[in-house]
């Protein structure tokens, strides 16, 4: 069994992101995946050492230089779309400000459609796929992030809080 932790829309805020990556961790995650809008090399920093993935999203302008910098701290880049399997799911993760990576993954049947952009959280099934926002670390009334268990079908929202 491996616990996901999901969490996006960081915007550069690096202290955020650290409280939200010990939270997903305290929660029992052992792999994390960032859905985007990282922004700066410091919020890179916090995923650094762990099993973790990460998307670009639309406010991360030189995904270039931050490509580079994650594979050479070693956070895996999965440019804008990525795929993972744990316990036998199918996880399908984007930012979701690109619609066809979304729609294919609904078509195709994916366990799981994770995704960021809104900034708000969203637990909802299309179809066979359970669509998953954890909501965002700035710009939001509240600060979340979830953990998903793929092997339960559970997930357990996280206050990370304001600081």
């Amino acid at each position: 069994m491996s616990a996901v932790g999901i969490l996006a829309d960081s915007h550069g805020h690096a202290e955020t992101t650290a409280r939200a990556v010990r939270a997903l961790e305290d929660a029992g995650a052992e792999l994390l995946v960032h859905l985007g809008d990282v922004e700066t090399e410091a919020v890179i920093d916090e995923l650094v050492g762990r099993r973790a993935h990460l998307v670009f999203g639309n406010c991360d302008f030189d995904t270039d230089a931050l490509a580079r910098y994650a594979g050479h701290v070693g956070v895996q880049v999965d440019g804008l779309v990525g795929q993972i399997e744990v316990d036998g799911r199918r996880i399908t993760f984007t930012h979701g400000h690109l619609r066809p990576p979304m729609d294919a993954a609904i078509t195709a049947g994916d366990h799981y459609l994770l995704h960021g952009h809104t900034h708000e959280l969203r637990d909802e099934r299309i179809g066979g796929t359970r669509v998953i926002n954890p909501g965002a670390l700035f710009r939001a009334a509240r600060y979340t992030a979830v953990v998903l268990d793929p092997a339960q079908d559970r997930l357990e929202v996280l206050d990370v809080g304001k600081s």
